[in-house]
């Protein structure tokens, strides 16, 4: 009985599925594996299950990158052109990828197609793919069964097009995991295309540092990229490509973000997850030692910074099968947990990568498990897929809505390059720069905004002549002084009249900490790519908060004032201490006035 209550449960949790005509019959069969059905006892007919003609999904969304076509059989000269213009769409929405269903009618009603005709409806959409200058790749099909001698069938196709005003489609995917759970070995298999030999070889061009040669453990922030061009294949350093080779042959290009696991390093980690605004984080768990060290740690932040996040579960060659499950039932129940509330989706075949990619977008709280090995490669190939089909994580109008306001780039990293300059790195926040554009940076020490020119630019290590809200770049700025310059800082449009502040209120919620939260106490605060020491000035309406109690609080910066903007989320630690929440109200100040209100 209860049995029927969880698998009942489940499905009344399941059913606002959307999208796909099978997920159905993926959730049937991890409901299964978790109900302990084995083949050949209740499960063995879940486990054969098919799509059944006359069932139904959602309903067809006016939004987004997913289309219904029953068939596309020999249609007129203006269906074609209503068509064409359709696909249009469907590819804005999802800024140059969409998904066709073929043999679904518009109510989700799941009907099938003949062979001839399938074939006849792919000849029609490749025809239309072709006016619009996009590639389709067959992604899976599958039978319906119905009450006819001829088969028939549900195609699924991915249908790419890199965006006229683009050079390619971009997803940040930031790496988490503990120490020594093979996050930089993983990065190193997927880039550079050879499978590591158990001893580390594949992470060794990844390091940064002498040191992290030395010890194998990454300290710093590092990038890889990996390409998959308009047929899905993967494009990366095998073929000893450059970088900007990559990005010229790739229509999709997924950015790593690899962070630190050692605790000493964590500061480091937070800034990557909060200055870089990645897509969604990849959390790493070596099968072996299963949810250890910073693990949850990194599994919380993502959580209070709403990260979407997908697991995978390394090292699988070092353990024994039973000790795998073991590791994957142990997340599963975190993840299942009030303070999560996910539901996890183990992936086993390709069907369920595709599946996993589209729930992942559409709904925040499926999240996919994958197992595998960079020594033997085994399953590797599935996170492949994952990837490729993975959608972008934000809306074609959010991304419009971010073009038309004024430009602010935020500055992580800064460089000396021979012959060019200096060099800021960071994320364009919002608007369009241009080579050529002036601007202004700031706040310095004293508050002040300063002017200077962007001299050119590169996205991925390859020139770029515009760059949009939501890429990372890097900007040169020419013979600007470098001292003048910090992380924290922003480059904004002149006409923005940017305010700073040295004050500032926040609704926070106090996640830990070992006695009571007071007046006087200094934490670590990081809000966007601002990271600095701030005093707890006031609490309001309390004297004092204890773990897990909310209230208004008011912070003063210790060192120099800082652009905030009221709703920027915010994070701040000191040991154990943690707590999350989001800015309020800045007490914005004149640049004459900052020196004196920080004591200078």
């Amino acid at each position: 009985m209860g049995q029927m209550r969880e698998l009942s449960w489940s499905l009344s949790y399941l059913l606002p599925w959307q999208g796909s005509a099978f997920w159905v019959s993926c959730c049937l069969k991890r409901i299964t594996w978790r109900l302990g059905w084995s083949p050949g006892e209740k499960g063995e007919g879940l486990e054969q299950y098919a799509v059944t003609a006359g069932s139904y999904v959602s309903l067809q969304a006016e939004d987004g990158n997913i289309e219904y076509k029953l068939k596309l059989v020999n249609p007129s000269q203006y269906r074609f052109e209503h068509l064409v213009t359709q696909m249009k769409w469907r590819l804005q929405e999802g800024r140059g990828e969409a998904v066709y269903q073929i043999g679904v009618e518009d109510n989700g009603l799941l009907v099938g197609l003949a062979d001839e005709e399938m074939r006849a409806s792919l000849k029609t959409l490749h025809r239309m793919a072709e006016k619009v200058g996009a590639d389709i790749t067959v992604l899976r099909e599958r039978e319906v069964d119905y009450d006819s001698d001829v088969p028939r069938k549900i195609t699924e196709v991915l249908v790419r097009k890199v965006p006229d005003n683009q050079q390619f489609l971009d997803l940040r995917v930031a790496v988490l995991g503990n120490v020594d759970s093979g996050k930089s070995t993983l990065l190193g298999v997927l880039t550079q295309g050879e499978l590591d030999n158990g001893r580390g070889r594949a992470r060794l061009n990844l390091f940064r540092h002498l040191h992290e040669i030395q010890s194998g453990r990454t300290s710093s922030i590092s990038f890889e990229i990996l390409g998959f061009n308009s047929r899905g294949e993967v494009v990366n350093y095998s073929d000893s490509r450059t970088a900007e080779q990559i990005c010229e042959s790739s229509s999709k290009m997924i950015t790593f973000i690899d962070l630190a696991g050692h605790h000493k390093y964590l500061r480091t980690t937070i800034f990557g997850l909060t200055s870089y605004c990645p897509d969604c984080a990849l959390l790493l768990v070596s099968a072996n030692t299963g949810i250890a060290g910073t693990t949850r740690e990194h599994l919380g932040l993502a959580l209070a910074l709403k990260v979407p996040f997908f697991i995978v579960v390394s090292k699988v060659d070092l353990c024994s099968k039973a000790t795998v499950e073991r590791t994957v039932r142990q997340l599963e129940r975190v993840l299942k947990q009030p303070g999560c509330h996910k539901l996890p989706l183990l992936v086993t075949s390709d069907d369920d990568a595709v599946t996993a990619a589209q729930q992942f977008a559409q709904s925040p709280n499926v999240t996919p498990i994958f197992t595998l090995s960079s020594v033997s490669g085994e399953s590797l190939d599935l996170l492949k897929v994952f990837l490729n089909i993975l959608p972008p994580l934000t809306n074609s109008k959010e991304q419009e809505e971010l073009m038309q306001q004024l430009t602010e780039f935020q500055v992580d990293e800064i460089y000396t390059v021979p012959e060019v300059g200096t060099v800021v790195g960071g994320t364009l926040s919002s608007g369009i720069c241009r080579e050529g554009d002036q601007l202004v940076v700031g706040p310095t020490d004293d508050g002040r905004f300063l002017e200077l020119k962007v001299c050119s630019i590169q996205r991925n290590r390859s020139a770029c002549r515009v760059l949009r809200a939501g890429q990372a770049a890097t900007l040169a700025l020419g013979d600007f002084d470098r001292a003048l310059l910090r992380k924290g800082m922003v480059m904004v449009s002149p006409e923005m009249n940017p305010t700073i502040c040295s004050v500032f209120e926040a609704e926070i919620v106090l996640l830990f900490h070992a006695t009571t939260f007071r007046r006087g106490f200094q934490v670590t605060v990081h809000v966007g790519n601002v990271r600095q020491t701030a005093v707890v000035e006031k609490i309001h309406a309390k004297d004092k908060l204890r773990t897990g109690e909310k209230a208004v609080v008011r912070f003063r910066f210790l060192k120099h004032p800082e652009y905030l903007k009221v709703g920027a989320k915010l994070l701040f630690r000191e040991g154990v201490t943690k707590g999350i929440g989001h800015v309020t109200d800045v007490q914005a100040i004149a640049a004459g006035e900052a020196q004196a209100r920080l004591g200078f």
